[in-house]
């Protein structure tokens, strides 16, 4: 019994792919080089946010209460889906799987009340002092 000897692939059509790419790329980047307009205006060097006139600096100072707040709600996202992909194969996971899903459930409860009792939840009861402008350069 002779099996079929196959050929090493080429690689032409992978060159061909990527001389494509890169012509059409620096088409791409020649066209609105010589295309694009050439204007300089007032306005064209100010930032645009949604047609509000800026105010003042874009680097604002975040508090960590912020950031805090952003990793509750990251962690809570995490076990919804968890939640919902066992409610998905409630039937094929049991009464372990069932029980699985109560024990996550109330680690997280716990979770939740403890963040309630210290007051992490509660963004008036975490609010920090920033120092002002005057203080920072005083």
């Amino acid at each position: 019994m002779n099996l079929p000897v196959q050929e090493s692939p080429t690689l032409w059509p992978l060159a061909v792919y990527f001389g494509a790419v890169l012509v059409i790329v620096a088409g791409m980047i020649g066209g609105s080089y010589v295309l694009g307009q050439r204007h300089q205006e007032r306005a064209t060097g100010e930032p645009f946010e949604s047609g509000i006139v800026p105010t003042g600096s874009a680097r604002l100072r975040l508090s960590a209460n912020f950031y805090l707040m952003a990793m509750f709600f990251v962690v809570f996202d995490v076990e919804a889906v968890f939640l919902f992909a066992w409610a998905l194969a409630a039937r094929q996971a049991g009464w372990p799987g069932y029980l699985e899903m109560v024990v996550f459930a109330g680690i997280l409860l716990a979770a939740v009340i403890y963040l309630w009792r210290i007051g992490a939840l509660d963004p008036a009861r975490r609010q920090t002092k920033l120092p002002t402008r005057s203080q920072e350069k005083g």
